[in-house]
């Protein structure tokens, strides 16, 4: 049960940063503050880093994680691109991101509790990330 909570967990975080890295890499482009910028670039390269550590504990239950779900992916995707059409503002771009980490924010919560079993490593990726999404919802906060 402990391996098998814990190969989940780690599924759904990998999950969560390659969303989070893609999102980011969605909107960079848009972005007219350096500081916006800065956060957001900071907050990726925070992601890729977990990413690496996510891929070495996988790696070790033989594992190749997982990709995010092509629906969510798909309608994340539609909902950022029709909003920065019609507003392509600092503004659009850090509320998409707030909505985002709030939504992964809850979805780790969620996979923390529902992989209870998982081994205190993996419990302590998935609270890293939830710190690194809550941190960039404070920072951006600004923005809105």
């Amino acid at each position: 049960m402990i391996e098998q909570d814990t190969i989940r967990l780690l599924r759904e975080c990998d999950a969560g940063v390659k969303m989070g890295v893609e999102a980011i890499d969605e909107v960079l482009g848009y972005v007219r503050s350096g500081d916006l910028g800065s956060c957001l670039k900071d907050c990726q390269e925070e992601h890729i880093r977990l990413e690496d550590e996510i891929q070495d504990l996988l790696d070790r239950y033989h594992d190749d994680g997982k990709e995010p779900n092509l629906m969510a992916k798909g309608m994340s995707w539609v909902k950022t691109n029709v909003k920065l059409a019609m507003d392509d503002s600092d503004r659009t771009i850090a509320g998409l991101m707030t909505d985002g980490c709030n939504m992964g924010v809850k979805s780790l919560n969620q996979y923390l509790n529902q992989y209870g079993a998982a081994e205190e490593k993996a419990k302590d990726i998935a609270k890293k990330l939830i710190k690194i999404e809550e941190k960039l919802v404070k920072e951006i906060r600004d923005f809105l």
